[in-house]
């Protein structure tokens, strides 16, 4: 059984590395489309994440990608930056943010 959108981001503060993301305050936007559409956002601040569903006013990212797609992404099925080029994966605002991603989580 695959993994849900909810159930992916709800498992992101339990997958969070804060060493890696030491001095880091941002918020990152998360637009899926496909078979489980919707908006999500983490904040990323004092070495703690925090998953909301929703919008976030002004975030430092955002990565829109099919919800399939993205649980390939997350669970390490799909390479990140081989799911961007192929343009499964878009991003918008800080890349560098993007990159630090990859490395602030333990992907299972």
């Amino acid at each position: 059984m695959s993994l849900s959108i909810e159930t992916l981001m709800s498992k992101m503060p339990g997958a969070f590395l804060p060493e890696k993301a030491t001095g880091l305050e941002a918020v990152i936007q998360f637009k899926f489309t496909g078979a489980e559409p919707g908006e999500w956002y983490a904040t990323v601040k004092d070495g703690k994440v925090e998953v909301a569903q929703g919008t976030h006013a002004s975030p430092k990212m955002t990565l829109t990608a099919d919800s399939a797609d993205y649980v390939k992404i997350f669970t390490g099925e799909i390479d990140g930056m081989q799911a961007f080029m192929q343009g499964k994966l878009k991003l918008a605002g800080d890349l560098n943010l993007a990159m630090k991603l990859t490395q602030m989580f333990k992907i299972k």
